[in-house]
Protein backbone atom coordinates (compact mmCIF):
# COMPACT_ATOMS: atom_id res chain seq x y z
CA UNK A 1 0.00 0.00 0.00
CA UNK A 2 1.59 3.31 -0.99
CA UNK A 3 2.89 5.65 1.96
CA UNK A 4 1.21 8.67 2.73
CA UNK A 5 2.97 11.79 3.04
CA UNK A 6 2.22 15.17 4.62
CA UNK A 7 4.08 18.34 4.87
CA UNK A 8 6.25 16.88 7.17
CA UNK A 9 8.36 14.31 5.17
CA UNK A 10 7.27 15.34 1.91
CA UNK A 11 10.59 16.85 1.15
CA UNK A 12 12.47 13.62 2.00
CA UNK A 13 10.24 11.19 1.15
CA UNK A 14 9.89 12.50 -2.46
CA UNK A 15 11.82 15.79 -3.46
CA UNK A 16 14.72 14.41 -1.93
CA UNK A 17 14.23 10.80 -2.65
CA UNK A 18 16.70 8.90 -5.17
CA UNK A 19 14.41 7.27 -7.40
CA UNK A 20 11.17 9.20 -9.26
CA UNK A 21 8.63 9.60 -7.37
CA UNK A 22 4.80 8.99 -8.60
CA UNK A 23 2.13 11.31 -5.82
CA UNK A 24 -1.01 10.52 -6.18
CA UNK A 25 -2.71 13.57 -5.17
CA UNK A 26 -6.17 12.00 -3.89
CA UNK A 27 -9.45 12.24 -1.22
CA UNK A 28 -11.13 9.64 0.73
CA UNK A 29 -14.61 10.57 -1.00
CA UNK A 30 -13.04 10.46 -4.75
CA UNK A 31 -14.72 6.98 -6.78
CA UNK A 32 -11.52 7.06 -9.22
CA UNK A 33 -9.12 7.59 -6.27
CA UNK A 34 -10.77 4.41 -4.84
CA UNK A 35 -10.33 2.46 -7.94
CA UNK A 36 -6.84 3.55 -8.26
CA UNK A 37 -5.46 2.36 -5.09
CA UNK A 38 -5.05 -1.64 -5.98
CA UNK A 39 -3.39 0.17 -9.62
CA UNK A 40 -1.24 1.90 -7.46
CA UNK A 41 -0.51 -0.69 -5.27
CA UNK A 42 0.61 -3.07 -8.21
CA UNK A 43 2.68 -0.35 -9.24
CA UNK A 44 4.37 0.23 -6.01
CA UNK A 45 5.36 -4.00 -6.40
CA UNK A 46 6.48 -3.39 -9.45
CA UNK A 47 8.90 -0.63 -9.55
CA UNK A 48 10.54 -1.64 -6.29
CA UNK A 49 13.36 -0.17 -6.07
CA UNK A 50 13.39 1.53 -9.29
CA UNK A 51 9.99 4.39 -8.33
CA UNK A 52 8.07 5.16 -5.70
CA UNK A 53 4.51 5.18 -4.82
CA UNK A 54 3.06 7.76 -2.23
CA UNK A 55 -0.44 9.39 -2.14
CA UNK A 56 -1.38 12.78 -0.29
CA UNK A 57 -4.70 13.39 0.82
CA UNK A 58 -5.66 17.00 -0.48
CA UNK A 59 -8.44 17.21 2.44
CA UNK A 60 -5.22 17.01 5.25
CA UNK A 61 -2.36 18.77 3.00
CA UNK A 62 -4.32 21.73 1.52
CA UNK A 63 -1.02 23.66 1.43
CA UNK A 64 0.99 20.66 -0.89
CA UNK A 65 -2.27 20.79 -2.60
CA UNK A 66 -2.22 24.35 -3.43
CA UNK A 67 1.47 24.25 -4.05
CA UNK A 68 1.09 21.48 -6.78
CA UNK A 69 -2.04 23.62 -7.97
CA UNK A 70 -4.59 20.43 -7.64
CA UNK A 71 -7.62 20.78 -8.96
CA UNK A 72 -9.21 17.37 -9.45
CA UNK A 73 -8.76 14.34 -7.72
CA UNK A 74 -7.19 12.05 -8.75
CA UNK A 75 -3.93 13.91 -9.65
CA UNK A 76 -1.02 12.34 -10.24
CA UNK A 77 2.36 14.08 -10.27
CA UNK A 78 5.31 12.73 -11.39
CA UNK A 79 8.82 13.86 -9.16
CA UNK A 80 12.11 13.06 -10.27
CA UNK A 81 15.23 14.78 -9.11
CA UNK A 82 13.03 16.90 -6.54
CA UNK A 83 11.41 18.72 -9.99
CA UNK A 84 7.81 17.77 -11.75
CA UNK A 85 8.21 15.59 -14.51
CA UNK A 86 4.57 15.25 -15.73
CA UNK A 87 1.56 15.11 -14.70
CA UNK A 88 -2.68 13.38 -15.21
CA UNK A 89 -5.44 14.20 -14.06
CA UNK A 90 -8.25 11.60 -13.37
CA UNK A 91 -8.40 8.01 -13.53
CA UNK A 92 -5.64 6.73 -15.32
CA UNK A 93 -5.56 2.30 -16.14
CA UNK A 94 -1.91 0.37 -15.15
CA UNK A 95 -0.87 0.57 -18.77
CA UNK A 96 -1.49 4.19 -18.92
CA UNK A 97 1.11 4.88 -15.47
CA UNK A 98 3.60 2.42 -16.80
CA UNK A 99 3.96 4.12 -19.86
CA UNK A 100 4.80 7.55 -18.03
CA UNK A 101 7.09 5.51 -15.22
CA UNK A 102 9.05 4.16 -18.02
CA UNK A 103 9.80 7.18 -19.79
CA UNK A 104 11.06 8.57 -16.35
CA UNK A 105 13.01 6.06 -15.19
Amino acid sequence: MALRVNEENYETEVLKSPVPVLVEFYSDSCIPCKQMSPILGDLEDEYENMAKVVKVNVNFDENLAQKYQIMASPTIVFIKDGQEINRTRGFKNKVELQKILNDII
